[in-house]
């Protein structure tokens, strides 16, 4: 259940934004850089009283380079498979350290940051066993639908007929020939007590998601869409406007997951066709209208099992036969 904090937050509202920042300007993401975005606001939701343990990935190489460094905040390195066990080992060492009176009790938030390769590919194991064994933290994977920081080879998260540098559609493929997997379904499956979906466009949604999941006590997850110019091939002034479409569209709806409650927390019932989406990126420039289709029907597919689960009441009773 919700504890009562988090039941009384009541949210950031615009005009009263926390004034902290802890990525602080001289960092070296891309403009238009929709991770960087994220990162920013869910630090300022924080707070100062964070650990942050950070895989390789985007946000670690524009953030780091020595001997520099873009954060106000402690932050550690990890390797790229293993955000989830090291904010493990960080929470359970805070916990023993303030019960033997080494350092005084107080809330700390460990927030692991990786992106979906570190996510949804090789750290899969990784965060599936500290979600399983309950530890007190958030996991936020910033989501660029590819390794990025590598060369925009694919992942396991990049969408239905998408160009990578390792899935070329070639004169008559499509390029990524898989789905995305879904992994905030996947944590929802552990029976945690928080799972979201967030994107910068909704900065106060993305805000008050993330200062719930601090509020509570065990894992949350959040997966957060970060829309790349570099990898997406769009304008890097049209970040916030495809975020917005991601969502207009059903492509990436915005939820929460409280104690297994399915709840939409932007409306989805009247979507804008997928192509809107899909015909600003130059990674789906190749795609014909059949294959637009194709993913217009997936979408209102998938659209149509969220509300299903909504309208459900419980996600741990139905997912699993429903799915």
């Amino acid at each position: 259940m919700l504890p009562a904090e988090a039941k009384e937050f009541t949210g950031f509202k615009a005009r009263e934004l926390p004034e902290g920042e802890y990525l602080v300007p001289g960092h070296r993401a891309c403009q238009g850089c929709g991770a960087a975005l994220a990162i920013r606001m869910v630090t300022k939701a924080l707070g100062n009283r964070i650990i942050i343990a950070n895989a390789t990935g985007c946000i670690e190489i524009i953030s780091s380079a020595f001997p520099q460094t873009a954060w106000a905040v402690p932050w550690i390195h990890v390797a790229f498979e293993n955000a989830a066990a090291v904010a493990s080992g960080i929470e359970a060492a805070l916990k023993v350290l303030m019960r033997k009176g080494k350092i005084k009790k107080e809330k700390i938030t460990v927030l692991a940051v990786a992106g979906d390769g570190g996510t949804a590919d090789i750290g899969l194991q990784a965060l599936s066993g500290a979600l399983e064994r309950g530890h007190d933290f958030i996991y936020i994977c910033l989501d660029n639908e590819a390794y990025m920081n590598t060369g925009i080879q694919r992942s396991s998260s990049t969408p239905y007929g998408a160009r990578t540098t390792t899935s070329p559609p070639g004169k008559k493929g499509i390029g990524q020939v898989t789905w995305k997997k879904n992994v905030a379904m996947i944590a929802a499956a552990h029976s945690i007590p928080y799972v979201a979906t967030v994107c910068p466009t909704y900065y106060l949604d993305l805000m008050n998601k993330v200062k719930k999941a601090s509020l509570i006590t065990g894992p949350a997850y959040i997966h957060c869409l970060s829309p790349c110019p570099t990898g997406w091939r769009y304008g890097t002034n049209l970040t916030i406007k495809i975020g917005r479409l991601a969502v207009e569209t059903g492509v990436f709806p915005l939820y929460e997951i409280v104690d297994g409650r399915v709840k939409i927390t932007h409306p989805i019932r009247r979507l804008k066709p997928v192509k809107d989406y899909l015909q600003l990126q130059g990674r789906f420039r190749h795609l014909g209208d059949e294959h637009i289709h194709e993913i217009q029907e997936r979408v209102n597919k998938e659209v149509a099992k969220l509300i299903a689960l909504e309208k459900f009441g419980s996600f741990y009773k139905t997912a699993l036969s429903y799915f």
